[in-house]
């Protein structure tokens, strides 16, 4: 059985809909802020890989976990709402795509596994 990282067309799609889901990001009042001072190449590289990693493509993350890399933004207000903002921009980013409502909502899911996590609360989470 394939890979969903495969299913969804493997590196290509995948940077494909990290390009559209940053300008999605970056336009949106909601979650801007949090990106003002960031090196948004770098960033979408490494979101790159995470969300290969995660899909099950080739695991070439080697950033920070999801705890410390977040960290900064809890303290600057990131909550469940900014949460539930990302990954309403990553589903209408796959679904620009072409991805199948079925993988999308199998996206969410992986992204909500590491709420807790992202926000710094409760037990650790594994992606």
């Amino acid at each position: 059985m394939a890979s969903l990282y495969e299913k969804l067309g493997g590196q290509a799609a995948v940077d494909a809909v990290v390009e559209t889901f940053y300008r999605k990001v970056l336009s949106d009042d909601r979650i801007s802020e949090f990106f003002d001072d960031v090196d948004m190449d770098r960033q979408a590289a490494k979101q790159k890989a995470f969300l290969t990693m995660v899909l099950g493509g080739p695991a070439a993350y080697t950033g920070k976990d999801m705890r410390e890399g977040h960290r900064h933004l809890v303290q600057r207000g990131l909550n469940d709402s900014h949460v539930d903002a990302v990954i309403e921009l990553l589903g209408k980013s796959l679904k620009e795509h072409g991805v199948s409502l079925a993988d999308i909502e199998t996206v969410a899911s992986i992204a909500n596994s590491v709420r807790n996590d992202v926000l710094n609360r409760g037990g650790r989470n594994v992606p």
